[in-house]
């Protein structure tokens, strides 16, 4: 499978990548910067390395001055092995608490398979990026790009502002760019959940106000403030609504009674029912995957009211 090449600005390109399981289409790529500075902005899972280094070849880039990692999740992070290694001086830029992960990635990958499953273990084998090629991403503001640690989706969560492009990695939720006129967005909220930090990055970003918003699945879409004011409200509404449910629902139901009350209700989910099936699949997965982390936020607020 190739990879999808698309500019959606000057100098700036969408590459989309096809990793091999139904439903995954339009849903996991990186972003591309020609330069100068040239850099990229996540470089996708290991089993669509080939995709990408061949994608870099044919639109003509001899050297990165910079990798990005928005996090170190496999689907965003898994190949970075790979292309550090094609582009030798690049610097990995990433928060400090991804380095050791980067440099022995052997947990990671295992945490990855016993969370995700066959999903995870289809990412492919991540290869280890050398420490001294690693920069921490805290204070990073140079040739125009600025750095802001996001922590929410992922304690280690960095975005980065370019001009007036925000790559918000998963800061923002997920967007995938779905056919449909109305707006689909989603949290990404895994276990362990914290809404406050996560509401507060979100607000950090709302102050750069960025013009556009990158998702990292997928796609540029304009009026970032408005999609990220969006996203914030849909986080309270979601926990709200966790905790109400939380009061009448036994809790082996509870995730599964969140999922219909949400699908039903949410107007940034009123999509989803006429999803192809392997795309709803998937998002359904996911949507699962976020309520979790509602329903352990929950938990921690009992442990430690």
């Amino acid at each position: 499978m190739k990879a999808q090449i698309r500019q959606i600005a000057a100098g700036l390109f969408q590459i989309t990548l096809f990793p091999p399981f139904p439903g995954f289409e339009d849903f996991i790529g990186v972003y591309l910067h020609q330069g100068p500075p040239a850099f990229l902005v996540d470089v996708g899972p290991a089993v669509t390395a080939p995709q990408l280094l061949t994608a870099l070849d044919e639109i003509g880039i001899p050297c990165l001055d910079y990798i990005f990692l928005t996090h170190i999740h496999l689907d965003h992070a898994g190949a970075v092995g790979e292309v550090a290694a094609r582009f030798p001086a690049a610097q990995v830029v990433c928060h400090k608490l991804a380095f050791n992960h980067l440099v022995e990635p052997g947990r990671l990958v295992q945490g990855t398979i016993k969370t995700l499953g066959d999903l995870g273990r289809g990412y492919g084998p991540m290869k280890a990026v050398p420490a001294e090629r690693l920069s921490d991403a805290d204070g990073f503001n140079e040739k125009s790009i600025h750095a802001v640690l996001t922590p929410g989706h992922a304690p280690h969560h960095v975005s980065y502002l370019f001009g007036s492009i925000l790559f918000a990695g998963e800061a923002g939720g997920v967007s995938p760019p779905f056919a449909a006129a109305e707006m689909y967005l989603r949290p990404a909220t895994p276990p362990r959940f914290f809404l406050e930090t996560t509401v507060k990055s979100i607000d950090a970003l709302m102050e750069l106000s960025p013009s556009s918003i990158c998702y990292g699945h997928l796609g540029i879409k304009e009026d970032a403030v408005g999609r990220l004011g969006a996203h914030r409200r849909q986080l309270l509404d979601w926990f709200a609504a966790a905790v109400e449910e939380n009061r009448r629902t036994v809790k082996a139901d509870l995730a599964q009674v969140l999922l219909r009350r949400l699908a039903a209700e949410d107007p940034l989910l009123s999509i989803l029912p006429g999803l192809p099936p392997a795309v709803r699949k998937r998002e359904e997965f996911f949507l699962m995957n976020s309520i979790s982390g509602f329903i352990s936020a929950l938990e921690a607020l009992t442990d430690n009211p």
